[in-house]
């Protein structure tokens, strides 16, 4: 299916705006629009985002409970009382791990830190994990990317007198646990500005006001905010605000002076020589981090965060690197059985959401097999399976469409849940999956719009070849790092022509390398379409036809403008013929 083109001009508002900030800032007005659309609508805010400093960021004791959390700490390194660091499997988890322990390490030997097992431990915080605190001596857990919604298990650390700080970002319920000190800037009642965090970037807050409150030089903190960025880019959440000046800064760090674990496992990705962008870290670091929570242990991916010697550091990220090639295994078989179950649903069409079994799948997969079926379905979808009689789910998303809600509206078949708007997991009884199953579907058929099942591309702007000057492409480059609530703009220009020279490239010829040149001027630009050979032979007949892209810097020509073309649109096409 092709995909819907959706362009919304600016309204003559937004254009007044626009002008007023490109006169002030010499930046192109279509540029300005583009700021406009981030909420961006005065020279001070326009500086900030171009230029994020560290001196902006907030005030960690503005988040709730901030001041018990740094006076518990502060008691329990006074008292010399063993700490335990407890968090998540996944990236957000692992890396809030080796930043809270490598901080409070500087200043206490009497600390450890605690990956759940996967398939011991289940998701978050569990007796097994709290039995080990209290067998190790522990006297305070600080939990990272998890633990909102724990009650039972904090409540059984509390009678083993053991006390917890809670940091993290999902969304609580009504009731929160007994914890000593919940910092979470998504609590009701918060009193924080930003409420976008990751988990990484909850305990990082946490240990900037640790750090405030002891007079601790803020440089010993920021040289950790490679591990706040890698968090910010793999859970995905909005690079704006607080998280574009974390990200900002900490992929300086990546770039610059990684921490050795990183380095080791920038040079397994083969990216050494190369300066390491937002994309690099969802695709290529983050994953191979993830590897070792789904395939083997998540401890493997803290022990590797936080090692010092690079020759160990190489050999452990050879070592997930392997981890990571098992789990592309998996993450194949897995789709290729889902999308074999999907194909065969009776009425599929009339279906709004995704929902399978299959009690032999890897647990540690299937989270990524439901973001696939959501990718090509364009619904959200649900995948489980099982280890005896309890079930484990992962649901994902489309955009617009907030899956949380989609589960609490189950939440009394659930044993246990959480999530975000467009990823969550769960886990219940087998004997409830097809309650589930019917009640999940009926929400989502209820509430989904028809426009949210529907693949589209929204672009930012139409401009004409004569407008993509260098500076203009200079101008542009300062909108990243990109992510969400900041996507990387995309561009549309009507009836290009070939210049003579586009040919299809690629192993299996695929893709169409392009020379492209629009009807308003006689500028020529290189382009690529990937996956998108179909339509070469169009191209070739000198037809005109329109194009949406982003703008990339050619690798191997330094400097040069080459357009990433995302969907190109015939004459046939162009009004949904």
């Amino acid at each position: 299916m092709g995909r819907k083109w959706i362009y919304q001009p600016p309204a003559n508002e937004q254009e007044k705006i626009a002008n007023t900030l490109s006169a002030e800032l010499d930046i192109s007005p279509i540029l300005c629009n583009l700021l406009v659309d981030r909420g961006i609508t005065n020279v001070a805010e326009a500086r900030n985002f171009f230029r994020p400093k560290l001196s902006a960021l907030h005030n960690p004791f503005k988040m709730n409970d901030m001041d018990i959390a740094v006076a518990r700490l502060n008691k329990a390194l006074g008292k010399k009382e063993r700490i335990l660091v407890y968090g998540d499997y996944d990236v957000d988890g692992t890396t809030a791990v080796a930043l809270v322990y490598k901080f409070l390490q500087q200043f206490s030997s009497n600390i450890d830190y605690y990956i759940p097992d996967r398939n011991e431990d289940g998701y978050g915080i569990s007796k097994r994990g709290v039995d080990y605190a209290y067998s190790t001596g522990v006297k305070l857990i600080i939990v990272l990317d998890c633990g909102i919604k724990a009650i039972e298990e904090i409540a059984y650390a509390k009678s083993l007198g053991i006390d917890f700080i809670v940091c993290d970002h999902h969304v609580p319920d009504e009731t929160l646990p007994c914890a000593v000190a919940i910092l979470n800037p998504k609590r009701a009642d918060s009193t924080y500005p930003y409420p976008h965090l990751s988990g990484c970037g909850v305990g990082f807050k946490f240990m900037q006001a640790f750090a405030m409150d002891n007079g601790i030089p803020s440089e010993q903190l920021y040289s950790l905010l490679d591990l706040v960025a890698v968090s910010i880019a793999s859970d995905l959440v909005p690079i704006m605000g607080e998280n574009r000046i974390l990200a900002c800064h900490g992929i300086k760090q990546i770039n610059h002076s990684p921490s050795t674990g990183l380095k080791a496992i920038i040079n397994v990705c083969g990216l050494g020589d190369k300066e390491i962008s937002i994309n690099d870290i969802i695709f290529k670091i983050g994953p191979r981090i993830n590897a070792s929570g789904r395939v083997q242990k998540g401890k493997m991916a803290v022990d590797l965060l936080i090692e010092n010697n690079i020759d160990t550091a190489m050999a452990m990220s050879h070592l997930i690197n392997e981890y990571n090639e098992t789990r592309k295994e998996l993450d194949k078989s897995m789709t290729e059985e889902a999308n074999n179950i999907v194909e065969s649903l009776e009425s599929f069409d009339e279906r709004r959401a995704i929902v399978i079994f299959n009690p032999d799948w890897h647990r540690g997969v299937i989270g990524i097999v439901a973001s696939r079926l959501t990718e090509v379905y364009h619904r959200p979808a649900v995948v489980m399976t099982c280890t005896g009689d309890i079930a484990t789910g992962s649901a994902r998303s489309v955009t617009g469409f907030d899956v949380y809600k989609a589960m609490e509206s189950c939440r009394d078949l659930l044993d246990n849940f959480g999530g975000h708007t467009y990823a969550a997991g769960f886990s219940l009884k087998v004997e409830n999956i097809e309650s589930f199953a019917t009640r999940f579907e009926e929400f989502v058929a209820e509430n989904i719009l028809p426009e949210q099942m529907a693949p589209a591309i929204e672009i930012n702007a139409e401009i004409g070849f004569h407008q993509i000057t260098r500076k203009f492409f200079s101008d542009l480059k300062k909108f990243a790092p990109h992510g969400p609530e900041n996507s990387k703009p995309i561009f549309c220009t009507r009836n290009v022509c070939d210049y003579g020279t586009s040919k299809v490239v690629g192993r299996r010829q695929e893709h169409i390398k392009l020379e492209l040149v629009d009807d308003k001027s006689n500028i020529v630009f290189n382009g690529i379409a990937f996956g998108q050979s179909r339509q070469a032979k169009y191209i070739k007949s000198k037809q005109s036809f329109d194009i949406c892209y982003t703008l990339e810097e050619n690798t191997y020509k330094h400097g040069e403008v080459q357009l990433q073309i995302e969907s190109i649109r015939t004459r046939a096409t162009r009004d949904g013929k």
